[in-house]
């Protein structure tokens, strides 16, 4: 991995950045939340309470992904944004990203780092689709990626069990071309 692939991106609002030691503490503080941990598929009633250990593991998780970013607002880690299972052969990759800072959701702090990484990703990456999959009741998740170009291409039903209970999945995918057109409107 260089660091030309997992730089620092920023807006001036959003900063992405490679993840640092000190953000395992920033997680644990940050803990788990139902509302949150529900739209990752979890089912609200069985959030655990996070531990040093799994704020930790959380971090070694985003270390070991090269394309993952910590996501910061006014210098505080609120989340991690990353572009996995890459296809060099298609030029494309998945995303994942979660805020986790219950008081930053719909403030469009997600929206922005998408859009910083999606510019990477289609720029220096040199990737030409990039996709996402969200579970259908995540409305808010939805409208941030159609906020950045990402229109929905299909869906998965019942493919996700929270709880006891299935939800479809949505998935959504942008093209470099389509997200250059609307950057240079």
């Amino acid at each position: 991995m260089t660091t030309s692939q997992r730089p620092v991106l920023s807006d001036g609002t959003v900063r992405l950045r490679p993840p640092r030691p000190q953000d395992a503490a920033a997680r644990l503080k940050l803990g788990n939340t139902p509302e949150i941990h529900h739209m990752f598929g979890a089912d609200p009633e069985n959030v655990p309470k996070i531990t040093k250990a799994h704020a930790e593991k959380w971090l070694y998780a985003q270390e070991v992904e090269p394309l993952a970013w910590v996501i910061e607002h006014k210098r505080r880690m609120i989340g991690a944004l990353r572009l996995h299972s890459p296809d060099t052969h298609d030029r494309r990759a998945s995303l994942a990203i979660g805020i986790l800072d219950p008081k930053l959701l719909g403030k469009g702090l997600g929206p922005r780092a998408i859009k910083l990484v999606l510019t990477h990703a289609f720029g220096a990456l040199a990737l030409h689709r990039v996709s996402v999959r969200v579970l259908a009741y995540n409305t808010r998740a939805i409208a941030a990626y159609r906020k950045v170009g990402f229109v929905e291409e299909g869906r998965e039903r019942q493919a996700a069990r929270v709880g006891d209970t299935w939800h479809d999945d949505v998935i959504m995918g942008a093209l470099a071309p389509d997200f250059a057109k609307s950057e240079a409107a």
